[in-house]
């Protein structure tokens, strides 16, 4: 994705999972735990990838993203292609990413990373979308 940024990797924390799972101090009940909604995502909004499950090894790995922001309103925490995205880069203000590896066999599924995308607000610029009041304030 060409404008992400503010980059978080997380695969540091992969490996140390995966460590804990191979000398058996972390059950695969514990990691192969994708629920319904995490599957059906992967399913239907996912990008298959080239890299095998590290815990079965018999699967390709589907990432799933998904996107948060204020200005999105009713889609934000939704899932979201890689297509979709590159679309909303140009369109949204900025709202981040959550990208999420899921093995569609065994359940396997871990944070891989997030960013930020949308157009950049520009310097002392108000948000597009008014912030709400609360109903003590005038």
């Amino acid at each position: 994705m060409p404008g992400r940024r503010s980059v978080v990797d997380y695969s540091l924390r992969r490996r140390a999972v995966l460590a804990a799972v191979q000398t058996g101090r972390t059950s695969l009940y514990e990691v192969c735990d994708a629920g319904p909604y995490l599957t059906r995502a992967a399913r239907h909004h996912g990008d298959r990838t080239e890299e095998t499950c590290p815990v079965c090894r018999g699967h390709r790995l589907t990432t799933v993203s998904y996107v948060y922001g204020d200005g999105l309103g009713h889609v934000s925490g939704s899932a979201k292609t890689h297509a979709e995205l590159a679309r909303m880069d140009t369109m949204q203000e900025e709202f981040t990413v959550y990208e999420v590896e899921v093995c569609r066999a065994c359940g396997w599924n871990h944070l891989d990373c997030s960013y930020v995308l949308g157009v950049e607000p520009e310097p002392g610029r108000q948000s597009r979308r008014p912030r709400r009041r609360a109903a003590t304030e005038q």
